[in-house]
Order: structure tokens, then C-alpha cells, then sequence
């Protein structure tokens, strides 16, 4: 079997593997977002140099008013919840190859984030905001191997405590434990066609909250992407689609596990567009897409939102 078609089918097994189990992490919601490693932008770079990349996203959702939800330490029925994320992360890709000829890179994203949570507690109607630095996101490894048209990526974005964290607040800017997400993918670009397409499936390994001896399960993420580059202006436009699994395949944990396992599923598909602009100076690749979830479980379902922009130089 070819290098290209077995990692395809290695990928897929990993998601097969995992997404057979029976199907929430506390409080609906996870340090992993839909749509955080999907497309070609998110793909591990292959040249030596530079990466910025600021990114904005937006999610609104809610939980269903007549269920009870853990978080933040208390147990609110229903809730409403709006984010809005300015994420300013770098990359670094080194010259020297390594692990039979992959590009290494390294990077760090810090994510500013606004949040408005409504929710029911002791049957009284509360709402929490906060504004602030959240978790950040340390990328001690990402490699990457090109085989011609295709593209072998392995990613492990590492979720720190760093933001603000209160027992009792419905609105967080840090969920209080660690994460850690190691995630592979592929990805295929065809320059006579202009056609590409993306895979990448990641499990989140999650510690125990210790404020709240809350700790939630593991989660498998898998997401695709496809699109079509055509040229406009002085650069290429692409436009396709992006879907996403999201499946908890291990029940949450602890003494503030008040819901037992509470296992999570949540389901998404949505349009994506491109624009890649080179310059003399680097590269500029520009992203848009709407992913709404259409179907969640024990969850908060709603629609993320992504402006996406990356320098390459």
C-alpha cells in the first residue's frame, strides 16, 4: 500500500476506533473548538521561518432550559452562553529536518477573551461576564511531512490554567485544568486542479479541575475540510466546506461529577472561504467559516464563527 493511502487509512481507523462508543465535560464545553484545526491554514507548515497568525471567534449557544448543567463548581438549569476570542498566536519552523525529513515548528497562541454566561441557579436567573486572558495554547511539537501532493501532520497543542478561575462564576476565562490534544492529519493539494482536502482527528486528555474535583473525560475530535482555490486578482479565492465529529469517549469523573459520566457528542458542518495573497515579503492566507452544530448531546449547542489570518515569512 502506498505512504499516502495507508496514513489515510490509519487516520480513519483512529476515528473509527474511537467514535464506536456509546454517546460532556464540565460546564457543556471543552479547551478544544470546532474548527481549530481543519482546514489547509491549520495545516503544519513546511517551510523554515516565521508564522503570525491573529484570529477571531465568536460563539453563541445555549443549553437546554429544563436540564441541569454542571459548572463552574455550581449547578445552573439551562444557559446562555456569548465568546468573543482575539487569538495572537506565532509559529516557528526550524531549517533542520528531523524524523525522516519533517519540518519542525513550535509556537504559542494567547487568546483575549469577552464572555457573557446567563443561567438558573437556585431557580433565580444569573448572568456572569467576564473579559480577560484566557488558557493558553502551547505548541511544544508540530511536524510535518511532504510526500508531493500530500501532506502528513502531527500536532500537540498543550492547554494551559492560565486564565481566571472562580468556584461559583457561571463565566470563566480558564477552565482550571490542563489539556492535552495530540492530533494527526493529512492533507492533499492538487496544483493542476486547484483542489484540496484536509483530515485531522485529535483526543483531548483532560486533568482533574481541583477546585471543583471535577475531572472530565476524554474527547475525540475529527474534523474535514474540503475546498476549491480559483485564481482572483493577484491571488487565489477558495471556497468548500468543513465538518467536524466532536465525541466523548470516556465519562467524566470526580466528586463534583453530579451528573455521573455525562458523556458529550456534538455534530457540525458549515461553508469555508479562502483568500491567498503572495507577496515579496511572505504569504497571506486570509480564512473565513461558519460551523453551526446540528447536533449536540449533553452539550451547549450553538454556532462558532472564525476570522482567520495567517503571515508566512
Amino acid at each position: 500500500m502506498k505512504k499516502s493511502r495507508f496514513f489515510v487509512v490509519l487516520v480513519l481507523g483512529f476515528c473509527l476506533l474511537f467514535s464506536s462508543s456509546v454517546n460532556a465535560e464540565e460546564g457543556g464545553t471543552g479547551h478544544y473548538a470546532p474548527g481549530n484545526i481543519a482546514t489547509l491554514i491549520d495545516s503544519a507548515p513546511t517551510k523554515p521561518g516565521w508564522i503570525v497568525q491573529p484570529i477571531v471567534l465568536h460563539y453563541d449557544g445555549s443549553f437546554d432550559g429544563t436540564r441541569q448543567l454542571p459548572v463552574g463548581g455550581t449547578v445552573s438549569t439551562g444557559l446562555d452562553v456569548s465568546v468573543n476570542s482575539l487569538v495572537v498566536g506565532a509559529l516557528h519552523s526550524f531549517e533542520k529536518k528531523v524524523l525522516g525529513g519533517a519540518t519542525y515548528s513550535a509556537g504559542v497562541y494567547l487568546p483575549f477573551t469577552d464572555m457573557d454566561v446567563t443561567g438558573t441557579v437556585g431557580g433565580l436567573s444569573r448572568t456572569d461576564k467576564a473579559n480577560g486572558l484566557g488558557d493558553i495554547t502551547i505548541i511544544p511539537a508540530m511536524l510535518a511531512w511532504k510526500d508531493k501532493k500530500w501532506q502528513y501532520n502531527f500536532i500537540l497543542p498543550v492547554y494551559a490554567p492560565t486564565g481566571d478561575y472562580e468556584v461559583g462564576q457561571l463565566a470563566n476565562l480558564g477552565l482550571n485544568y490542563w489539556t492535552f490534544d495530540p492530533t494527526i492529519g493529512a492533507s492533499y493539494a492538487n496544483p493542476a486542479t486547484m483542489f484540496n482536502f484536509a483530515i485531522h482527528a485529535g483526543m483531548t486528555i483532560n486533568t482533574e479541575n481541583d477546585d471543583t474535583n471535577y475531572d472530565s473525560g476524554s474527547v475525540l475530535h475529527v474534523e474535514m475540510s474540503a475546498q476549491k482555490l480559483v485564481p482572483w486578482k493577484k491571488g487565489l479565492f477558495g471556497y468548500g466546506l468543513n465538518a467536524y465529529l466532536y465525541e466523548q469517549v470516556s465519562g467524566d469523573e470526580g466528586a463534583g461529577a453530579t451528573n455521573g459520566s455525562f458523556k458529550g457528542r456534538s455534530i457540525g458542518v458549515g461553508p469555508v472561504i479562502d483568500y491567498i495573497l503572495p507577496k515579496k515579503d511572505g504569504t497571506w492566507v486570509f480564512e473565513f467559516k461558519w460551523l453551526p452544530e446540528i447536533k449536540t448531546k449533553n452539550r451547549v449547542e450553538g454556532d462558532y464563527f472564525w476570522l482567520k489570518a495567517a503571515w508566512q515569512f
